[in-house]
């Protein structure tokens, strides 16, 4: 059976408030069809090992933190934040052997990462360049939502957002404006980076009321999509320029930033983490709270969306599927994907 996922990237495990100091501060995250356990140190650094006691596979999770190190509450096993055990109530010191898979760990722009691969070959560089909620220059709110669809899914649904007219009817849609960009993909060595405009456009759904019906948009596009999936976009709304090409030139109303992590659980699940805000210096009141209210609608949207595409497809699994003009995003986005897991996995 081919790899499903790849080992050397780092994922996103949360948010870095997801894992606090306290004594029951232990976090179970499932990750590429491993259960994980997070914790912190009592100098706050950040640990991840296998969330299982080699002992009878009690859930690590389900412990106790004793200074830098987790107790196993079955029977009693003492393990440090390198995953070796330390004491083995009973015995005068632990077997050989004892000792669960510890990961590579980072915080960086507000998110935990972790590297699932081995934690030797661990490279920071390779984290992705995010939006963070404590930069003080943006207004951002966070939150996660889980899906349950594979992350394949979610890759090619990010990497194409001509979709926004239909799936977001209700929220950024109102037009089928957005069936008709033109993006310019970038490959790179691990995703690719897309621009583009989307020209002449009435107000979206959320944001009708607030101005007259003739009025007209463009908005300014700019996404980075790396391994394994994660879409960091900057989506600047001017006023319409009367252009039919290059960047939209008329007077920048509102800048706003998301930062999104796709991390798969397993084949059939996936924990989604994002943040959407503007700058400070373009936010105005009222405008975080509604942002963040639409955007949740959205992302609902797109689970009712994407849980039903994975119901159809698991229902008919040798169906013939064709493509789109749409589909050149989601192509390279997984053809990148794809090369590097068969690079891990040479035949």
């Amino acid at each position: 059976m081919a790899e499903t996922f790849l080992k050397n990237a780092w994922y996103c495990a949360g948010w870095r408030d997801d894992v606090g100091l306290g004594q029951k501060d232990l976090v179970e995250r499932r990750i590429a069809g491993q259960s994980l356990l997070l914790y912190r140190t009592a100098e706050g650094a950040l640990v991840a090992m296998e969330d299982r006691c080699p002992h009878r596979s009690a859930p690590l999770s389900l412990g106790r933190k004793e200074g830098d190190a987790v107790r196993c509450m079955y029977h009693g096993m003492l393990f440090g934040p390198d995953g070796i055990c330390r004491a083995v109530p009973g015995m005068a010191q632990p077997p050989e052997g004892a000792r669960v898979p510890a990961f590579a760990t980072c915080e960086k722009d507000g998110w935990i990462w972790v590297w699932m691969g081995k934690p030797e070959d661990a490279d920071e560089s390779l984290i992705c360049e995010a939006y963070s909620p404590y930069d003080p220059d943006l207004n951002l709110r966070a939150n996660s939502i889980r899906i349950e669809t594979n992350y394949r899914q979610e890759i090619a649904n990010l990497a194409d957002l001509s979709h926004i007219s239909w799936v977001h009817d209700e929220t950024f849609g109102g037009t089928d404006g957005w069936a008709f960009i033109k993006p310019r993909h970038k490959r790179q060595a691990r995703g690719i980076e897309t621009r583009y405009v989307v020209r002449d456009i009435p107000s979206p759904r959320f944001t009708a009321h607030m101005f007259p019906k003739e009025a007209r948009f463009d908005i300014q596009v700019h996404v980075r999509l790396t391994v394994p999936c994660n879409f960091i976009m900057n989506f600047r709304i001017h006023e319409a320029d009367g252009l039919e090409s290059g960047d939209a030139q008329g007077a920048l109303l509102l800048d706003t930033y998301t930062s999104q992590a796709v991390t798969p659980r397993d084949e059939g699940t996936l924990d989604y983490y994002f943040s959407w805000g503007t700058s400070t210096e373009t936010e105005f009141p009222g405008v975080i709270d509604l942002m963040y209210r639409t955007n949740f609608d959205a992302f609902l949207e797109d689970k009712r969306i994407l849980e039903g595409q994975r119901r159809r497809q698991l229902e008919y699994p040798d169906a013939p599927q064709i493509d789109i003009v749409h589909d050149a995003g989601p192509g390279q986005m997984l053809w990148v994907l794809d090369k590097l897991i068969a690079a891990e996995n040479p035949a």
